[in-house]
């Protein structure tokens, strides 16, 4: 399915698809990136019998210091019985820090842009699978639906085979189950 803009005027859409695929399925784990919270909140309430992972951006990710998620979100979203994940994030890091510091371009900044050639959307949702993974927040060896966007939203959603972090490139997209034609 292919939407024609990117973005979170897609988000309902990405959710509907992506929550039927998962059940069509038999997927019982569905992981979101969302930064604010108002995304996995949305999901939750319609991703009956799913277990949701919420992914955020790490906090210091635009000011130093500070978490997008407001403390009362984060703890509505624990209390509703979202796994909420706020970490480094797999593709950033110690390579984004050499970059800023030293220039160049290194091995996780040119996954994340091979990646992006299918859109911001689906790199994000092969980075949040690996990570929620990493965290030990979804089994290993099972399939999952990934949602993500470009921006704010969802516009994107993805089955994923994850691997650890180690192991990245055993990592399997295993459908695309919706994305922007346009990012």
């Amino acid at each position: 399915m292919y939407w024609d803009v990117k973005g979170g005027e897609n988000t309902v859409s990405t959710m509907d698809a992506a929550l039927q695929r998962a059940g069509e399925l038999g997927l019982k784990h569905v992981v979101v990136a969302s930064c604010s919270g108002r995304s996995a909140e949305l999901l939750f309430e319609r991703a009956r019998g799913l277990e949701v992972i919420c992914v955020t951006h790490q906090a210091g990710f635009y000011r130093p210091g500070e978490d997008e998620m407001a403390p009362e979100t984060r703890k509505k979203l624990a209390g509703a019985g979202i796994k909420l994940l706020t970490t480094t994030h797999l593709m950033a890091g110690l390579d984004r820090a050499c970059r800023i510091k030293f220039g160049g371009v290194y091995p996780a900044e040119i996954t994340a842009g091979a990646l992006r050639m299918f859109g911001q959307g689906l790199k994000v949702c092969v980075e949040i699978s690996v990570m929620a993974l990493d965290a030990g927040l979804v089994p290993y060896g099972e399939e999952i639906a990934a949602l993500g966007g470009t921006g704010e939203g969802l516009d994107t959603a993805a089955v994923i085979l994850p691997a650890h972090s180690q192991n990245f490139f055993d990592t399997k997209v295993k459908e695309i189950i919706c994305k922007p034609r346009e990012f």
